[in-house]
């Protein structure tokens, strides 16, 4: 057991100020100029309708500005825990842009993203940057009383409300600073959860949100049924052109043997062999099959071991990291596996990588949350497209409540997670 010593809840306090500051910074310097873009380019898209060009515009720009509300959602459970939906309405595959304008302007979830911008550029970019700021500003008082108050020998500098003019009133604001800084050193991670707090109450707001919720829920009931019906279809057909062809012809060869067992007894041993044949590719065939519907690893070992067994036969070096306390139920882990197979499916004939990575962990917060990131070094690129892989994984999650988003700037590299609410037993 190891046991925790105050130094070390020191260093683990101070390590979580300084990241809440770095944190904040990094998102200050995003936000405000994203955040501007997406906000003056939907703006220009939308009015520009009427004349025909926004039809085209529009929903490139709202793509990008759900793209950009959804990152902001990963950070924000990744980091806090805050948990912010995403009950964006499905656009019908192949849909022109005429449709998918108007549909995407007529989601609800459309307009409070576009609410959400202005105050991600505002507020947001505030509550981004105090923490930073409360991290740096104390050191500009303790280099006043370095020194740095002689660089302004005939003004008063103010510090906060120190006026700095000598060094007595320097080691004053150095004072001040080392007040600053304990006070930081506590508000400064509660400070940065008050901006993606600030973001769920924007992005999660609406008194449509249940009814939505429940339209969303029904879509991905009945893509579920859709695919199951699909899967079975595949079944019989794996069936009928496969294993049971072989089953029929080693019948007839069986037949032919029996009439050629007294007359030939040579053909006979030949066709024997060739039934013998037969019936080991028919079991082949009948074991993929199996394992395409339920692999005996994932029902024996449960999804750790199976993501690892899937892992071993990829062409690609693929390291797997598993912190999973239980097993979630046989669905939950059913649908993680494919989910998984197909996003490593996608990366080994699309990315270009050498290198794949696959996290598999568990969080216990709002009921439990079971997290899966599979990144490679490849080409970038991937997009959530109608007719896709992903789209597929992203209708499967959606049975069971997940969520799938996908990171892949041009020239990689390309960071795919899942997220799928479930309790482990």
């Amino acid at each position: 057991m190891t046991i925790e010593t105050k130094s070390d809840k020191g260093h683990t306090r101070v390590r979580g100020f300084v990241r809440a500051a770095l944190r904040g910074l990094g998102l200050a310097l995003v936000v405000l100029p994203v955040a501007v873009v997406l906000f003056t380019l939907s703006l220009v898209s939308i009015a520009l309708i009427p004349i025909g060009v926004g039809i085209v515009t529009t929903p490139w720009v709202l793509t990008g500005v759900r793209a950009f509300a959804d990152r902001r959602r990963i950070l924000a459970a990744e980091w806090y825990g805050v948990r912010i939906p995403s009950a964006y309405r499905a656009m019908p595959e192949g849909a022109n842009p005429w449709t998918r304008t108007f549909g995407m302007l007529g989601d609800p979830a459309t307009w409070r993203d576009l609410r959400w911008l202005p105050v991600d550029m505002t507020a947001g970019f505030l509550t981004a940057l105090l923490p930073a700021a409360l991290l740096l500003y104390p050191f500009e008082g303790f280099a006043l009383a370095a020194g740095l108050w002689r660089v302004f020998p005939d003004d008063v500098y103010w510090y906060a409300f120190v006026p700095v003019t000598g060094q007595v009133s320097a080691f004053g604001a150095a004072a001040l600073g080392l007040v600053l800084l304990f006070f930081a050193h506590f508000l400064t991670p509660r400070l940065l959860e008050v901006h993606f707090q600030m973001t769920r109450a924007v992005l999660a707001s609406g008194q449509g949100e249940l009814s939505e919720r429940v339209r969303v829920l029904t879509e991905t009931r009945r893509d579920a049924v859709d695919t199951s019906a699909a899967e079975l279809r595949r079944i019989e057909r794996d069936l009928h052109d496969g294993a049971q062809a072989r089953l029929v012809a080693m019948g007839m060869d069986l037949g032919t043997i029996e009439v050629l067992v007294e007359k030939d007894p040579e053909q006979a041993k030949r066709l024997l062999s060739q039934a013998r044949q037969s019936s080991a590719e028919a079991l082949a065939e009948l074991r993929d099959l199996v394992r395409g519907i339920h692999p005996p690893v994932l029902a024996e070992r449960g999804l750790g071991d199976a993501v690892r067994a899937l892992a071993l036969r990829l062409p690609l070096t693929t390291e797997v990291d598993v912190d999973l306390s239980g097993r979630a139920d046989a669905p939950v882990e059913s649908a993680a596996y494919f989910a998984v197979s197909e996003v490593l499916t996608n990366a080994v004939k699309h990315s270009g990588a050498d290198r794949i990575w696959v996290d598999l962990h568990h969080v216990d917060e709002g009921g439990g949350m079971l997290r899966i990131s599979v990144t490679d070094n490849g080409k970038g690129g991937a997009v959530i497209e109608a007719g896709s892989g992903l789209a597929g994984v992203e209708r499967r999650l959606g049975t069971f409540d997940g969520v799938l988003a996908v990171s892949s700037p041009a020239g990689g590299p390309t960071m795919v997670t899942m997220e799928i609410p479930c309790a482990l037993s």
